[in-house]
């Protein structure tokens, strides 16, 4: 799984993104499209964009239901 260093933007790439959680970056355009986890769209060029906060937020608990199960 990807690790986010300090020195990265608050703004993800949907590739940074997918690499973090360990998920595709079709599975991302998916959760975008169903509402699960919203991207941020760039204003000129319409790509998706995801705050490093959230990203980092689900791939806790990602990690939390894994240990659980």
């Amino acid at each position: 799984m990807g690790a986010l260093t300090p020195d990265q933007p608050e703004l993800l790439t949907i590739k940074v993104a997918a690499e973090v959680l360990g998920v595709s970056e079709q599975t991302l355009r998916r959760w975008d499209k169903a509402g699960k986890f919203r991207a941020k769209r760039h204003p000129m060029n319409g790509y998706r964009l995801y705050s490093r906060g959230q990203v980092l937020e689900l791939r806790r608990k990602i990690h939390e239901a894994e240990a659980a199960s």
